[in-house]
């Protein structure tokens, strides 16, 4: 079981970051995730990467889509 609470903030936005890069751009598909995060971004990036976990069975930086994403800076 991955441990989401135990991630540092950068992990966190990082790991998001390759969630929102690998869905389709639609409000629905962003408001899903407004409504665990609202006003809370840490709980926003939690939601994001949560729902890739489900989709995918691991953090969006070793499974799925996500694995395939570089950044250009990576810190």
């Amino acid at each position: 079981m991955i441990d989401i609470d135990s991630l540092d903030t950068r992990t966190l936005q990082k790991e998001a970051a390759r969630v929102i890069s690998t869905m389709e751009a639609t409000s629905n598909n962003i408001y899903k995730f407004n409504k665990h995060g609202y006003n809370n971004s840490l709980n926003w990036y939690k939601a994001a990467i949560k729902w890739y976990v489900d989709r995918y069975g691991d953090l969006p930086s070793k499974a799925g889509p996500g694995k395939d994403i570089t950044f250009i800076i990576e810190n």
